[in-house]
């Protein structure tokens, strides 16, 4: 979700959507009310703050929408780093470059008794080099100390 300030996001639930909405702040949102009476109508005008992008609209997200705040540079200014938005697809040209894929080609095919032969002589040359330094250790008397007698 965050990388090195930047953060865009796909439908999330509960605290992190609500995480999400509190980071990208709040925006100044003109109200006008109307009042009406028998003797006279009111109309007064405020500014409220409101959530730029609401835990509610990022929890109802569909498939392809995102949400996203952006990070800049102080040489690179971003006036409009907080985003919300929707992934079109084309998916008549979609399919298009599906049907024209290729199968992946065989390389070879290998037999189960080939993977075991194989198996096998490596284990024995594992037990092999491992003998061989054991008989190496034995025969060096600064090294003949690391050996732990089984039999004791």
């Amino acid at each position: 979700m965050n990388i090195t300030g930047n953060v865009i996001s796909g439908q999330v639930l509960g605290d992190t959507a609500k995480h999400l909405s509190e980071r990208f702040g709040k925006i100044q949102q003109d109200r006008t009310a109307l009042s009406l009476n028998r003797s006279d109508t009111s109309i007064s005008k405020s500014i409220q703050l409101d959530l730029a992008i609401p835990a509610s609209k990022i929890s109802s997200m569909s498939s392809g929408e995102f949400v996203g705040l952006v990070a800049d540079n102080p040489d690179q200014c971003i006036d409009l780093k907080a985003f919300y938005n929707r992934i079109m697809n084309n998916y008549q040209a979609l399919a298009a470059e599906a049907a024209a894929y290729k199968p992946i080609p065989v390389v070879r095919q290998v037999n189960a008794a080939i993977i075991k032969k194989v198996f096998e002589q490596i284990k024995d040359d594992v037990r092999e080099i491992i003998e061989n330094e054991i008989a190496n250790i034995k025969q060096d008397p600064a090294r003949k100390h690391l050996l732990v007698d089984k039999k004791k």
